[in-house]
């Protein structure tokens, strides 16, 4: 994919950005600049017609419960009625989880993938995409994380910018762009803006 004018066959995912996860003393690295520059991307998706899904992990107990007020997307982030929804209990969005035959029935053949956090639920939600044979676009500066005792949240982000633009043995390639750079062709087949209630679990 060109990273200046990606294909109209390419759904935007965002993953996790949810209010548990953006307060209090563990929340992940910059989340209203992370959330801002997901916008961007997200609304140029959209003006190209373009599907997006937001992807909300879930448990059965605790911070991210369902329909908890943590679980909900979080403050800022621009949701509209055409977009997409996917429930998730694993930090890969495929698994138990009705996405890759959303996307198959889409015709998507190409995923931009951005959210929280980097180093679980965007990097195992990557690889599993690159198994699946989808070339992904990781928006470098549209993922963010908390960190953790070893390295701090930038760290963890910029790792996985170079980690996961090397990995070659699936076929699919991920590179990495940042999100002013991030264009599309227009994908208007798709009826990506048509009002949708669907709730994949």
């Amino acid at each position: 994919m060109h990273p200046q004018n990606l294909t109209a066959h390419t759904a935007i995912l965002v993953i996790d950005v949810q209010q548990g996860l953006c307060e209090g003393p563990d929340a992940a690295h910059d989340c209203p600049g992370t959330i801002e520059r997901i916008n961007a991307v997200t609304q140029r998706a959209r003006a190209a017609g373009l599907p997006v899904f937001f992807v909300q992990h879930e448990s059965s107990a605790g911070d991210l419960e369902h329909d908890s007020r943590e679980w909900q997307l979080a403050t800022g982030l621009k949701v509209q009625a055409g977009d997409r929804r996917i429930r998730k209990t694993t930090p890969d969005a495929f698994l138990r989880t009705d996405l890759h035959e959303a996307l198959q029935a889409l015709g998507i053949k190409d995923l931009v993938v951005c959210g929280m956090h980097t180093e679980f639920c965007v990097d195992t939600t990557t690889r599993k995409a690159l198994a699946l044979g989808y070339p992904v676009v990781l928006v470098s500066d549209a993922h963010t994380s908390a960190g953790n005792a070893a390295i701090s949240p930038q760290q963890v982000i910029a790792h996985h910018n170079a980690t996961l633009t090397h990995i070659s043995s699936f076929g699919p390639r991920v590179t990495a762009i940042a999100h002013d750079a991030v264009r599309f062709e227009d994908g208007s087949q798709h009826d990506a803006n048509k009002p949708s209630d669907r709730c994949l679990a």
